[in-house]
């Protein structure tokens, strides 16, 4: 009796030992691929001037769900920091040949409730920009009026961030 509960045991952990084998099967080798904007993705350290003085702010720019030609640029919040300067999250088409971009007039501002902004002169130029380490990176550039300032253009131009702890500000 012994004996046919141990052969009863190991049967069953044969099996089990061959159904976890099996589902772990990923069916080869998937590719995750990736999103049409992949190459203008990425975090950014952008120039701020804000009552005389300069500030680099870390933007970000990504794809949006579409995955087509647009994507959003979003301060992350952190224009709130001292000096405080207008919050950006907006929505913009870019050329993918080009690096060229540009956002809808009076496109919403995702950071400022009932808000829109305009983004024009957008350009992200690969290598073309030189990080705060002195490293060749590519480039972003861009103009946005504010709806809540009519007229007032701010001027943005900022660096990839490489991640390297000599070019974090």
């Amino acid at each position: 009796m012994k004996n046919l509960k141990n052969n009863i045991i190991k049967i069953l952990c044969g099996i089990l030992v061959s159904f976890s084998f099996a589902s772990c099967d990923a069916g080869g080798d998937p590719e995750a691929g990736g999103t049409t904007t992949q190459d203008f993705a990425g975090d950014w350290f952008i120039n701020v001037k804000v009552e005389g003085v300069s500030k680099f702010i870390r933007f970000s720019t990504y794809n949006t769900s579409a995955d087509d030609n647009t994507m959003f640029i979003d301060d992350n919040g952190l224009s709130q920091t001292k000096p405080t300067s207008q919050l950006l999250k907006a929505k913009y088409s870019i050329n993918l040949s080009t690096g060229n971009f540009a956002s809808d007039t009076n496109t919403p501002n995702l950071r400022q409730t009932n808000q829109t902004v305009t983004i024009t002169n957008g350009k992200i130029e690969k290598q073309a920009g030189t990080s705060k380490g002195g490293h060749t990176v590519d480039k972003i550039s861009f103009t946005v009026e504010y709806s809540n300032e009519p007229g007032v253009k701010y001027d943005y131009v900022g660096t990839k961030r490489t991640g390297f702890k000599e070019d974090e500000y």
